[in-house]
């Protein structure tokens, strides 16, 4: 038997905002990895000294040790981040579990000067998402690519992720999805209804960072176009002009509910799990949390169209491509139909979007991990497909070329 399997190992979680889990897909993975992996291996967290204040911070949490950085985990710090994590680690980890690309392009010096095994999530194809400008886009391609070459275990949140990455790169990244039981539906309260005066009746509901990627626009011009129910929406509306503008224009409106973020666990679930239907507009990235967790509450899903969506919803949900799309799906949610589609979402999600079944395949790479020198390639025929096909397809994720 080998020997890691009987000495705990020290495994660095890189990438984090950190723990306890506040509100994002990674900080809760990397609390889940730690309550069901915590007894098996030593874990350390990185954390950002930017959002925990000085009489927040710990030495440890739940058993595993954390690392507190005086940088921000998000937008362009992330690198510095991530890098300093990286490089401290060295000092006393055996597996570096790194979450994003931020810090990739310090993996060819880990490599070549230090034995230490490098797991890698590139968390769905990020130098796509409309959010960045052309010279972060142009970084996150150049990581992306240095974190598949040079990682020993790369990880795709969703199918479609690993197709592209073997059509572009020629090797084979493993699937490993985000859990979604952590949420928990919340029945409604007297003072609930004072509150949130819609709990009263059906509505849809949605919650997002307000981008463009997330086709936020679209889905409150469209629900503006109907009335079959109202849309609540929450959201860092105030993070960015295109939030402001959208919430200028439709605050007002009767058939739009606008809230501000909200990080309150149970109050979201309270939401959340009450809603009639769930909106779901993300075209950028991989498994998206808040998807996979509206699918463990057993909410019917209407998703924008993209193979991400497709492939995380088993192709089982309502889908939208554009403004007349979403308006016709809108137009016809009759509540049998609806009641379906919620029941399957939640059999999908008990099936493959559970933290323990995640926590276990994640164990299952590092003790790989441990064992391999070498990933296994690939080959593919994709890019003989003209890109026009591929659209056609739904597959355009697969063009492997570097134009933004």
């Amino acid at each position: 038997m080998p020997k890691h399997q009987h000495v705990k190992k020290k495994i660095a979680i890189i990438g984090t905002v950190g723990v306890p889990a506040n509100y994002g897909g990674f900080e809760t993975l990397a609390e889940h990895l730690i309550e069901d992996l915590g007894q098996k291996h030593d874990i350390t967290v990185y954390c950002s000294g930017k959002k925990y204040a000085q009489n927040e911070r710990k030495e440890s949490y739940k058993g595993a040790k954390l690392t507190y950085l005086p940088l921000d985990a998000n937008g362009f710090q992330s690198i510095a981040y991530d890098t300093i994590s990286i490089i401290h680690s060295l000092f006393f980890a055996d597996v570096l579990l790194i979450l994003g690309v931020a810090g990739a392009w310090i993996l060819p010096f880990i490599r070549l000067f230090t034995n230490k095994k490098i797991i890698i999530s590139i968390d769905g194809i990020e130098w796509k998402r409309d959010k960045w400008n052309l010279l972060a886009k142009w970084y996150l391609f150049w990581a992306e690519k240095l974190a598949v070459k040079y990682s020993h275990i790369d990880i795709s949140d969703n199918e479609a992720i690993q197709d592209y990455t073997a059509e572009r790169y020629g090797t084979l990244s493993r699937i490993v999805e985000y859990g979604a039981d952590h949420t928990l539906k919340v029945g409604i309260e007297e003072n609930d209804l004072d509150t949130y005066p819609f709990l009263k009746s059906r509505y849809a509901f949605k919650v997002c960072r307000i981008e463009p990627e997330n086709n936020v626009h679209m889905i409150l011009e469209a629900f503006t176009l109907t009335n079959v129910m109202p849309l609540v929406i929450v959201g860092n509306w105030d993070k960015s002009d295109y939030g402001v503008m959208l919430k200028k224009k439709y605050s007002n409106h009767t058939n739009i509910n606008i809230l501000d973020p909200i990080y309150d666990q149970k109050k979201l679930d309270l939401l959340r799990s009450n809603a009639s239907l769930y909106v779901h507009g993300h075209s950028a990235g991989g498994t998206n949390p808040s998807l996979v967790e509206a699918m463990y509450l057993g909410l019917p899903l209407l998703s924008y169209g993209v193979s991400y969506n497709r492939v995380t919803t088993e192709n089982k949900a309502l889908y939208f491509n554009d403004l007349v799309s979403l308006i016709g799906q809108i137009n016809h949610t009759y509540q049998a139909k609806l009641n379906a589609i919620g029941q399957e979402m939640k059999k999908i999600a008990l099936q493959r979007y559970t933290w323990s079944q995640i926590a276990q395949q994640y164990d299952l790479l590092i003790s790989e991990v441990l064992e391999t020198s070498k990933k296994p390639s690939v080959v593919t025929d994709a890019q003989q497909i003209p890109y026009i096909q591929l659209l056609e397809l739904g597959q355009a994720h697969l063009k492997t070329n570097s134009s933004f």
